[in-house]
């Protein structure tokens, strides 16, 4: 564990497990949470050994969404976040939910109990979610006469269908993780997210780091992008992976014809 209050961290076999820990108000999200969860995003981007992210919630709740109570008290919370500087693409509400979907290594949400608002929009930030059938999910802003505003625009648009997300941001209502699966927005359900999430990383850590962070950056920059573009980008990232240490480890772990890799990856040395 590391000594942030608001989040817990800690890496097993080249997997970090990052938790939201304010589980007295089923993780809602307040300014400390904001920079922590921040902070730790860029703390796994700078460590090249990491292979795969397992986001989950501490307590009944992966998030609850923004703590308005605490913006009561600390009215300089918006602002704050809100301000974006100029040689930046996004606030920090934005960055929040966003940065998980730009870091190098893929991120597997765990979602059991509430997951509202912001929650709701960390857990499409992700590249992959779990969870329970019986949990609930909102665009809960249209409560506040507001609209989502961090980066579900960036993320809605590649998971599900148009009248789906329009109906689901108009109205707020609660639905659940089984109708989320149904809607595009849950990868998978299961009564175990949290483990399955776990299962999944092993596996992907399995794989050579370069091209697990190529295929997300590939699919990042081409999702529903037009055939050019897309033919571009695949053709720069294979020649950035052709001949590296870790793709000459890849050929001779598949002729070796082992699913486990008879000799182990370096660290990702690429994006």
């Amino acid at each position: 564990m590391s000594d942030l209050s608001r989040v817990h961290f800690r890496t097993k076999n080249n997997i970090a497990f990052v938790s939201l820990n304010r589980p007295e108000k089923h993780n809602g999200l307040d300014e400390q949470l904001f920079r922590e969860l921040i902070g730790t995003a860029k703390r796994i981007r700078k460590d090249k050994s990491i292979r795969a992210v397992v986001l989950s919630g501490e307590g009944e709740s992966f998030c609850a969404g923004l703590d308005f109570k605490a913006l009561q008290k600390n009215p300089m919370m918006v602002p704050k976040l809100f301000l974006k500087l100029p040689w930046t693409s996004a606030n920090n509400f934005q960055r929040v939910a966003y940065i998980w979907k730009t870091l190098p290594v893929p991120v597997i949400c765990a979602v059991h109990g509430n997951c509202f608002g912001g929650g709701l929009q960390i857990a499409l930030g992700a590249d992959y979610r779990i969870a329970t059938p019986d949990s609930k999910w909102s665009i809960m802003e249209v409560k506040w006469g507001l609209i989502p505003d961090m980066s579900a625009t960036t993320t809605l648009t590649t998971l599900t269908r148009y009248d789906i997300a329009m109906e689901l941001t108009m109205t707020g209502r609660v639905f659940s993780g089984e109708e989320g699966y149904q809607y595009g927005l849950v990868s998978n359900i299961s009564d175990t997210p949290l483990a399955d999430a776990e299962a999944l990383a092993e596996v992907i850590s399995q794989k050579s780091p370069d091209q697990v962070a190529a295929t997300k950056l590939l699919f990042r920059k081409t999702w529903k992008a037009g055939p050019r573009l897309a033919l571009l980008w695949e053709r720069w990232i294979q020649t950035r992976l052709l001949g590296r240490k870790n793709q000459s480890i890849a050929m001779k772990n598949g002729l070796a014809g082992k699913d486990k890799p008879a000799k182990p990856f370096a660290d990702r040395s690429l994006f």
